[in-house]
């Protein structure tokens, strides 16, 4: 462990966070029981959202598609389940707000396995070909941002990829479910990495894990097999390590340039999860139909490394895992930094969710906030070597359009600046306040 300190790769500023990971780090991926009831929504990935193809009363197979992409920015979406469709309509999602989504009723008398009807050979596909593949398996960044994993393959013309790097940093405290998969099915990590990298025309890949698993570089490195041009890197245990930007500047040494992307440089950065998800589909024929979810915090009797089958309700996924401990505060889907509340137990699991979290109100809480003290310490912490507290203070005086000139949507919302803050500022809250207007505004134009 020491040794792997010594080597460690980092990259400046950023937080050290408490890691709360003892409690699940050792647990091995278990399955929840399939329940009855499943919401698949229809925009759960970064994007247009899907075209739902299928009417109240159709019967379902596990892994038939049930919408197909909204255009280039979308995925397809499959059924996690056999059964029927109980409704396509409007659906609460996790902020509390109605999103359209397709209810499917399980049925109770089903095996649930997944009849493939093909695998596809990876090898024959040229890469667009491959790209939509990937598309219609609905695979789409697994860390938690569930950007669409074709868009990322889509090289443009001219543009040249030199490596592939595996993100297994799993930076944010309290979540597990990357480094079970790292030991537990290092074989399709190295699998799925190979495709990826053959069909990018990349030189090698590189596989980034902190130092705090030392047993999972042990494991992955021991996978390697001979003549595949695989590497391991340790990198510093720092938050956002696993943040793309910082991963490439902690692994290469390289600045991607502000408003610019990871292929700008040759790099191509895909989650240990999109890799493995890709191995499923190209070699097993398994869309994707269910991840990996982390359920921890100290408001859950019995924490737990699950797969858990999209669309499932964070009610039957607490439910088992004993249930919630009395005093229960807030429920946070993904890690406590960049997660957010989920407003009923009974919203689904999505693609993008790492983890759900419970904390009780013996948990640290927000405190009372006091006026900035220009301390600077936002400053410090900010990894993209941004201004958080002006952005804030814009943002909180409503000048949305102030914040462009000082670069608000280079912002990745990590929460580096609110962690690090001394009075307490909801500085990342201010700022996602600040983009979502601009935002919106924009697609209105449009």
């Amino acid at each position: 462990m020491k040794a792997l300190r010594r080597l460690a790769q980092g990259f400046e500023h950023g937080v050290h966070p408490a890691h709360h990971k003892e409690r699940t780090e050792d647990l091995p991926i278990q399955r929840v029981p399939f329940g009855r009831d499943y919401v698949i929504p229809l925009g759960q990935h970064v994007g247009v959202p899907g075209r739902a193809i299928v009417e109240a009363g159709d019967p379902v197979r596990r892994g038939q598609v049930v919408a197909e992409p909204g255009g280039f920015v979308s995925t397809a979406l499959h059924s996690p389940v056999t059964g029927r469709v109980t409704r396509v309509g409007d659906f609460r999602d996790v902020g509390g707000r109605f999103t359209p989504g397709i209810g499917i009723e399980a049925d109770p008398f089903a095996t649930q396995a997944v009849d493939p009807e093909s695998v596809p050979d990876w090898q024959a596909l040229s890469r667009d070909e491959f790209v939509e593949a990937v598309q219609m398996a609905g695979i789409v960044g697994m860390g938690g941002a569930a950007f669409p994993a074709h868009v990322k393959l889509s090289v443009p013309e001219g543009t040249r990829i030199r490596q592939l790097l595996v993100n297994g940093a799993e930076c944010e405290p309290y979540l597990t479910n990357d480094h079970r998969l790292m030991i537990e099915r290092s074989d399709a990590v190295l699998e799925g990495a190979e495709i990826v990298r053959q069909k990018l025309g990349a030189e090698e890949t590189v596989i980034g894990i902190e130092t705090n698993k030392p047993d999972a570089i042990r494991v992955i490195r021991g996978r390697i097999p001979d003549g595949q041009p695989v590497r391991v890197v340790p990198l510093e245990v720092k938050y956002p390590q696993g943040a793309e930007k910082m991963m490439i500047r902690s692994v290469f040494g390289k600045e991607v340039p502000a408003g610019r992307l990871p292929r700008d440089v040759g790099v191509n950065v895909n989650n240990v999860g999109t890799i493995v998800a890709i191995a499923d589909y190209f070699l097993r024929g398994l869309p994707l139909i269910e991840r990996i979810v982390t359920v921890a915090g100290p408001g859950v009797t019995y924490p737990a490394n699950l797969i858990v089958p999209l669309g499932t309700s964070v009610r039957d996924v607490v439910r088992f895992c004993g249930g919630l401990r009395q005093g229960t505060r807030e429920i946070v889907m993904g890690g406590p930094m960049m997660g957010r509340p989920v407003a009923s137990l009974d919203v689904p699991v999505l693609k993008g969710c790492s983890g759900i979290l419970v904390f009780t109100d013996a948990s640290p809480s927000r405190r009372e906030e006091y006026p900035c003290i220009r301390c600077g310490r936002c400053l410090e912490a900010c990894p993209y070597f941004l201004n958080p507290s002006r952005l804030a203070r814009l943002s909180r005086a409503r000048l949305f359009d102030e914040t462009k000139a000082y670069h608000v949507f280079d912002c990745v919302e990590c929460g580096c600046c609110t962690f690090a803050c001394p009075s307490n500022i909801p500085i990342v809250q201010l700022i996602r306040t600040a983009k979502d207007d601009l935002m919106h505004r924009k697609a209105s134009e449009q």
